[in-house]
């Protein structure tokens, strides 16, 4: 058998590979492990370790129905999926649903945002930063999340409502509250912004 280069390879090829030989479901893992891990790190403000714990799971829940994945589906929404129950799992278990989510808000989800909101990219990048992150946190959990599947995950809305069991509708409902809750709060925001640079 000639030698895989996964990284010249879909998911879609390497799932083909997986279901004839499971041992190349490594590739996979090696491919959605980064992603995956901070997914959950996001969504569950929790430890390392445990979010390790809940990836390794994860992982073990993939390996053991990847026989049964509906190829209809894309696998990255599959395994997110995935990762995401094991959370709901986990916060059923501990009973310890986080109060507030982590938002690691970095250049590139900052341009995802004000490309959205049509803002000036010239904004000072860490004022935008501080008060992006308080108003997000204000939000409700269920708009938080579709929040980090668009702009922290770069899913589209088909994905996030195959991610979150939800109808596309609803998806699209979320974000778009979230959204005019956002710019409710932006124009204090960027008025702040300007007073501050005259």
């Amino acid at each position: 058998m000639s030698y895989i280069q996964p990284d010249k390879l879909t998911d879609q090829q390497l799932l083909d590979l997986t279901l004839k030989s499971q041992d190349n479901f490594l590739y996979l893992m090696q491919r959605y492990e980064t992603k995956l891990l901070r997914y959950i790190k996001r969504l569950s403000n929790i430890s390392h370790e445990e979010a390790e714990d809940i990836l390794q799971e994860s992982f073990i829940k993939a390996y053991q129905n990847i026989n049964n994945f509906d190829k209809k589906l894309k696998f990255s929404s599959w395994i997110y999926r995935i990762a995401h129950n094991e959370v709901i799992s986990y916060w059923r278990k501990t009973k310890a649903r986080p109060q507030t989510i982590t938002w690691d808000i970095d250049d590139q989800i900052l341009n995802n945002i004000s490309d959205d909101f049509d803002l000036n990219q010239e904004v000072d990048q860490k004022y935008l930063q501080k008060h992006l992150k308080q108003i997000l946190s204000k939000l409700d959990k269920k708009y938080q999340e579709v929040l980090i599947l668009k702009f922290l995950e770069d899913k589209s809305y088909k994905e996030i409502a195959e991610i979150t069991g939800k109808s596309d509708a609803s998806c699209k409902m979320a974000f778009s509250r979230t959204i005019n809750k956002l710019r409710q709060e932006m124009p204090l925001s960027l008025f702040l912004l300007f007073l501050l640079n005259i």
